[in-house]
């Protein structure tokens, strides 16, 4: 799974899956032991993260929505993706 973009002990992953079966774009957010998946929008979908982190990752979805989007459909279409800016 590609990593987009790490910061503050975060990392973000997006599934590389040509004509994929996801039908809710997303990213899945690893820290520490950690792993959560969030929806473009912000929310948690599944997983559990402490508040602090997660508050950092709907920080960063919002700045970057328009960059996710732009990813998972290369990423859906068998595409590179691109590096997102971490939070800084």
């Amino acid at each position: 799974m590609p990593v987009l973009s790490m910061f503050y002990g975060i990392i973000i992953r997006m599934q590389s899956e040509k004509g994929g079966k996801h039908h809710v774009p997303h990213i899945h957010v690893i820290c520490g032991e950690e792993e959560s998946v969030f929806s473009f929008e912000g929310e948690k979908l599944e997983g559990s993260i402490q508040i602090s982190k997660r508050k950092l990752v709907e920080a960063w979805i919002e700045i970057h929505k328009d960059e996710l989007l732009a990813d998972w459909q290369l990423l859906s279409e068998g595409e590179q993706f691109f590096k997102i800016e971490p939070l800084k």
